[in-house]
């Protein structure tokens, strides 16, 4: 395993540039990056601290700032070090001014103005959290979309993830012997959606959950007949409702956003 530092420099959260790395970084196995992490960045005594720091962990620098003069001084920095540094947003920014034929607000940080689509996410996610795993199914018409799905197929996260993209979300499980809310077959606006998964990696992954919380394994929980069965039984629920399908069997939480993003935004153009 390769280890090595890597710097992300932001006059922001540090939100962006953290994505840029962990989204490029997955690309290479057998690395471990040990990460130095410097937000909130907008003053010459605070940047000159972290190119000190850097000097003392050398390694690859990623930043985001929109002031030209600190741009500058951190690429000197960089250079009289002698590591690579690179700004993840210049040339995207660059390339659409020249595009659109205008000019950058340079305004760090702007991407967080409390605008009506950031109060949109935070009612998103307060409707996903009271909506999690059955509850207040009285209201599920007002969601945006309905998971459905049995347990450890990732309804909650990929809910959360939902929501942080401004989609309000409930999600509904699927229990051996449970009686469906009735609410759920009631709804006219939500796109409802069943999660499915592989029964053998379905089984391995509730195996892991019963270790975490130091649970007996000899369970139908984790039963591969019993679990085949269930699978297949949500399976015959949502063909019976022409509900829409995603195997999750391979998918990352991100993967599984995307594609009901996708089948949503596909199902809003639909009904417009």
């Amino acid at each position: 395993m390769k280890k090595f530092h890597i710097h992300l420099v932001s006059d922001s959260t540090g939100e962006t540039v953290d994505h840029v790395s962990r989204a490029s970084l997955v690309q290479f196995s057998k690395i471990e990056p040990i990460e130095h992490v410097w937000t909130l960045v907008r003053s010459t005594d605070q940047l000159k601290k972290v190119i000190t720091a850097i000097g003392e962990h050398p390694g690859f620098v990623l930043y985001t700032f929109v002031n030209q003069t600190h741009c500058e001084l951190l690429e000197e920095g960089c250079r009289r070090l002698q590591v690579p540094c690179i700004s993840i947003l210049d040339p995207i920014i660059s390339a659409l001014g020249t595009y659109l034929n205008a000019q950058t607000l340079a305004r760090p940080g702007s991407q967080h103005v409390m605008d009506a689509e950031y109060f949109s996410r935070i009612e998103a996610m307060q409707f996903a959290l009271a909506h999690d795993d059955g509850q207040s199914t009285w209201d599920l018409d007002d969601a945006d979309v309905v998971l459905m799905g049995v347990s450890r197929t990732s309804k909650t996260p990929t809910s959360i993830y939902l929501a942080n993209r401004g989609i309000k979300t409930a999600n509904i499980p699927i229990v051996p012997g449970c009686p469906i809310p009735k609410e759920v077959f009631e709804v006219t606006s939500p796109l409802v959606i069943g999660l499915t998964k592989d029964p053998k990696r379905l089984v391995e992954i509730r195996r892991q959950r019963l270790k975490m919380l130091d649970q007996d394994e000899n369970t139908d929980y984790v039963d591969l007949e019993t679990v085949t069965k269930e699978i297949s039984d949500a399976r015959r629920l949502y063909a019976k409702n022409d509900w829409n399908v995603i195997n999750v069997s391979r998918k990352s939480i991100e993967e599984t956003a995307a594609t009901v993003i996708q089948i949503y935004q596909d199902h809003q153009e639909l009904n417009s």
